[in-house]
């Protein structure tokens, strides 16, 4: 039992950080084309779709696979960082009090 929780939580770590480089290689190309373009839009918009759709996608229409790129990557890896931060988490707690 000790091996596999201590396998799951090496491969939890080593899939964040596979997760987090692919995520920037896909998330920084997106960030370059809107840079370029001068899109602008705060961390409230990241994360709300709602207020995506109805202040920045209208703002910028033919940038709106950029954004929707790039805010998807940066939620999709918040996502996924979490996840896999809980399940490694709770191996090592349970590790530690077994």
């Amino acid at each position: 039992m000790e091996n596999i929780l201590i396998s799951i939580t090496i491969i939890c770590f080593f899939a964040i950080l596979t997760l987090v480089i692919y995520s920037r290689v896909k998330v920084v190309k997106a960030y370059g084309v809107l840079v370029k373009n001068r899109v602008e839009f705060g961390a409230s918009h990241i994360f709300s779709v709602k207020k995506l759709e109805e202040e920045i996608i209208p703002k910028y229409p033919e940038q709106e696979k950029a954004i929707r790129q790039f805010c998807g990557g940066i939620r999709f890896t918040v996502r996924m960082s979490t996840v896999l931060t809980t399940i490694a988490t709770i191996c090592v707690l349970i590790l530690m009090y077994t």
